[in-house]
């Protein structure tokens, strides 16, 4: 069982097949006396591909934690992925029949491109194939000069110098806790386990505690204990 998140959304029917790519920068260079060589460097950032239906008509194999949504709700998403300018979360979690998560794919990412298929094969129903392109944070620094005048007794001129101080800034984070998290539109268990317990794998625990038999449907306005 496949469930696959875009921005904490889940999508109806997981993609049959996904492409990841991992890049690499290495490079390969020819030495006088010993030949080629390969000069082994950091890897680049990661490519993921596939290809997903959007139902037009709500199937028994779909999949809507808060409801049946129409493609359209998922092409506005899309839409506002791509003209954001910003990263959000990508997830793939793989878990048993009985709810058992075998392993995950979580990681930040870019919409880098979609192409919106329609075909009569299809029906109604859209097809959409998705490019994203994995995300790494970087930080900015802060660089202040400041200038300290000396002057010597008795003399006119004065001695200037200048001192570059490097300030690095940090995200503000807010140390208190929260105790419990109610449930918006579009949250999943696992995104709540993400966002407040470092570890989405974590959401078997928040179901346990919270008495959810399926972690894969969530009712607006339910309170979730977070510990």
């Amino acid at each position: 069982m496949y469930n696959f998140f875009v921005d904490g959304v889940q999508l109806p029917v997981a993609p049959p097949e996904m492409t990841t790519k991992i890049n690499g920068h290495n490079e390969s260079i020819v030495l006088i006396n010993d030949g080629e060589v390969n000069i082994i460097k950091k890897p680049g950032l990661t490519d993921i591909e596939f290809e997903v239906l959007l139902p037009n008509v709500k199937y028994p194999f779909a999949v809507y934690p808060n409801g049946f949504q129409a493609a359209t709700f998922y092409l506005e998403k899309l839409e506002k992925l791509k003209i954001s300018d910003k990263p959000f979360q990508f997830i793939v979690n793989r878990m048993m029949p009985n709810g058992t998560l075998l392993f995950d794919t979580n990681m930040t990412v870019s919409l880098e491109d979609y192409e919106i298929k329609e075909s009569a094969d299809n029906g109604f129903d859209e097809t959409v194939s998705i490019q994203l392109k994995q995300y790494r944070s970087y930080g900015n620094k802060k660089i202040t000069i400041k200038k300290d005048t000396k002057s010597n007794s008795g003399k006119s001129n004065s001695k200037s110098t200048s001192k570059a101080v490097v300030e690095q800034k940090r995200p503000i984070t807010n140390k208190t806790a929260p105790k419990t998290h109610t449930v918006v539109k579009g949250d999943t268990l696992w995104a709540i386990a993400k966002k407040y317990l470092g570890d989405g794998s974590k959401s078997a625990e928040l179901a346990k505690i919270n008495n959810i038999s399926n972690p894969n449907v969530l009712k607006v306005g339910q309170v979730i204990k977070l510990g």
